[in-house]
Parts: C-alpha cells; sequence; structure tokens
C-alpha cells in the first residue's frame, strides 16, 4: 500500500483543502493518506469514509520536553475517543493564535498594512504565522513567503521571533494513548531528539517516522535502529502544506513504511 501519513490541509498550516488533498493523492496514485493537522481534531469529522483512496485522520501534537528545552512533534492516529486531546491541542491553538495576533499588531506598528479581520485563519479561528506571511505577499507588502524577510522578522532575534509554551511531551504521548490511539514521533532528525525515545516508549510511543525530508541517511539508521530495540513500527510522509510549505516536496514523495501502514490500518479493517 502506497501511503502517505504525514499531510496537513487548511484546518492547520496547510494551503489546501482536505478535497484537494485527496485529488492530488489520486493523481500522485496513493492508495491511502493521513491528514495530520497541528493542534486540532476539527478535521477529523470530515473526512471521507470511502471513496478511491482510503483517508484517514491523525493529528499532529506540538509539545516540547521541559527539561532539556528538546520539541517534539507527536503523530497521532486511529483516536477512538478523544479523552484529554481535545483541551491539550485547544490549549496549543489557542497560544498560538495570540502569539499570530501580537505579532500582526508589531507589524501594524512598523507600518505594514494589516487588516486582523481579513488575514486568512486555519479552519477560519486560529492564525499562523504562514497567514501573516500570506496577507504580506498577497497584498504586495513582501516579495516572498520565506525569503529574507522572513528570516529576519520571524527568525534569527528578529521582532516577531518569540513562540508559545507547548505542553510535555510525555504528557502528550499520554493523552493519545488515552484516546485509544497510537503515537508516533514525528521527523526525529528535523528536531534531533533521539535521546527522548527511551522514555517515551515507557510513556507509551508505539512508532517513529522513519521517512521524512528532514531525516537524512544518518538520522533513518539512528531511527531503525531504536525501532529494532524497542520493538517499533515505522511511518513515513511528505508532511505537505502546500503553498505554505518551506520545501518544494509533494504529496506522496514520502511514503510510510510497510510496518507503519499495517499497524495503522490494520486496526481500522479489524473494526469494520
Amino acid at each position: 500500500m502506497k501511503a502517505d501519513m504525514h499531510i496537513h490541509s487548511t484546518f492547520s498550516d496547510g494551503g489546501d483543502s482536505i478535497n484537494k488533498l485527496i485529488e492530488k493523492a489520486k493523481e500522485k496514485g496513493l492508495d491511502a493518506i493521513a491528514i495530520t493537522d497541528h493542534d486540532t481534531l476539527s478535521h477529523l469529522s470530515l473526512i471521507p469514509a470511502d471513496g478511491d483512496i482510503k483517508v484517514i485522520g491523525g493529528v499532529e501534537i506540538s509539545a516540547i520536553h521541559h527539561l532539556t528545552k528538546k520539541k517534539a512533534h507527536i503523530l497521532a492516529y486511529n483516536i477512538k475517543n478523544p479523552g484529554p486531546l481535545p483541551d491539550l491541542v485547544g490549549a496549543t491553538a489557542e497560544a498560538r493564535n495570540r502569539n499570530s495576533e501580537k505579532q500582526v499588531r508589531i507589524l501594524s506598528e512598523l507600518g505594514f498594512r494589516m487588516e486582523l479581520d481579513n488575514i486568512p485563519r486555519a479552519d477560519g479561528k486560529y492564525m499562523y504565522k504562514q497567514h501573516i506571511m500570506d496577507w504580506l505577499v498577497c497584498t504586495g507588502q513582501v516579495p516572498d513567503m520565506f525569503g529574507d524577510f522572513y528570516k529576519k522578522t520571524f527568525r534569527n532575534g528578529g521582532v516577531c521571533d518569540f513562540d508559545i509554551v507547548y505542553p510535555d511531551v510525555f504528557d502528550a504521548v499520554r493523552a493519545v494513548k488515552s484516546a485509544g490511539g497510537l503515537a508516533v514521533l514525528a521527523h526525529p532528525g528535523q528536531q534531533q531528539n533521539f535521546s527522548l525515545i527511551p522514555e517515551l516508549v515507557e510513556n507509551g510511543l508505539d512508532g517513529l517516522e522513519l521517512y521524512h525530508y528532514e531525516n537524512n541517511e544518518k538520522a533513518r539508521e539512528i531511527i531503525k535502529d531504536y525501532a529494532d530495540r524497542y520493538g517499533l513500527f515505522l511511518t513515513g510522509g511528505s508532511d505537505y502544506h502546500g503553498k505554505y510549505g518551506t520545501y518544494s516536496f509533494e504529496i506522496g514523495d514520502f511514503l510510510s513504511d510497510d510496518s507503519g501502514v499495517d499497524a495503522i490500518f490494520r486496526p481500522i479493517k479489524s473494526a469494520k
């Protein structure tokens, strides 16, 4: 089964609707996709039950290890009963929106034309810095999404380079397990958080994302070693964001390992 297990829609910081993502996956010849929007469950009720390809909903939870300050993203699949997840991710979404609105106010004070009510928002509710940049580009105030302006303003100590407080990564994994779901550590090569894996396993971690554009060959070997050591399954995906992506990878450019497909889709098939 050709499955891209890491895709984002307009319900978080993706540029394409759920229907558009499905159409692109079909054009790419995929058998299955997982739409894993950041810190929201709102999209889960809109995942089609039937179609030419299998589509499932997931969640990518933004978290942190408070002791080491290492960031970690947890992909949640097969959520059966939301339990504590809505409160956990909802707090992050609200904090991110407040953060983004503060960034808008700063840019307005600097002379940029910022119309708070007209800036796009995820699910019509939550603003990301990608939405701010999209507004600036579409109104002709900056030339591109992730060029010099973005790097000077939102990175490298710029005036909008500040973040929110994220939930504890172990709380995130436990919340996924309380919801009856499967917990996967996303792109550990990107955030270099391999050292967290043993304790994540103790808290219920089920799998690791192997195939991702930020996992180089060395990172993939480390991931495979941890998977063998702790009996974890392996997934993969494009981490596609459409026009809001910092890289030009398309849906289906990175696919899941068979062990992840089997672990995530077998329970769904068995339930039918």
